[in-house]
């Protein structure tokens, strides 16, 4: 932000992506201008662990590192965690996970090092209990990855948060999923610009 001269900004973060927006937020609240927490959580250790079939369908590797075999586990993957409710469809999900897929190297070694990161990351509830900018949180009633009761402790753990739970969704961006996001994440900064303004 300081090498793009933005002084403030709106911090979203998804999964390992919330967890790490939420470390931002709470210790640079001066850079934060609201916190947005999708589908992720405080890391407490008491709370519920992603589902068994949710682990065993991102721990399975590809039937080897060849491009048609990681598309084919990615969509396994992702049919196990992903939105009921909004589910996409074969052709839309088979296009992400290509790009995915095309957009980096297969890596075992990197995959082991994020899923180790997020399994051994320190409880950020203290933390965000010292938290004083907006805040909403975001997470899927159906989501097997990171069950909604994290992002329920998430919001609780946040003074004034806004918890939406949204029936039907699961742990990932659908084109369905597109107009959910955008209005709750649009009506949260829409209301948190117009009171900075006021």
């Amino acid at each position: 932000l300081d090498a793009l001269g933005i002084f403030d900004a709106h911090i979203v973060g998804a999964s390992m992506g919330g967890m790490i927006a939420q470390l931002v937020a709470a210790k640079y609240p001066q850079k934060t201008r609201s916190l947005v927490s999708i589908m992720s959580t405080t890391a407490r250790r008491d709370l519920p662990q992603a589902k068994p079939e949710a682990m065993a369908a991102l721990m399975t590797p590809p039937a080897s590192s060849a491009r048609e075999d990681r598309i084919a586990q990615g969509i396994k993957s992702w049919r196990v965690i992903g939105s009921p409710g909004f589910a996409a469809s074969d052709e839309e999900l088979t296009a992400a996970v290509a790009r995915s897929v095309d957009r980096v190297p297969y890596d075992p070694d990197g995959i082991a090092r994020q899923t180790l990161a997020v399994i051994s990351a320190q409880p950020t509830n203290e933390l965000l209990k010292n938290l004083r900018v907006p805040a909403l949180v975001l997470h899927g009633a159906d989501d097997l990855l990171i069950p909604a009761e994290c992002g329920k402790d998430t919001a609780a753990s946040i003074p004034g948060a806004q918890l939406v739970i949204v029936p039907g969704m699961g742990h990932d961006f659908t084109n369905a999923l597109v107009p959910v996001y955008l209005k709750h994440i649009g009506d949260f900064v829409s209301a948190v610009e117009a009171k900075k303004a006021a």
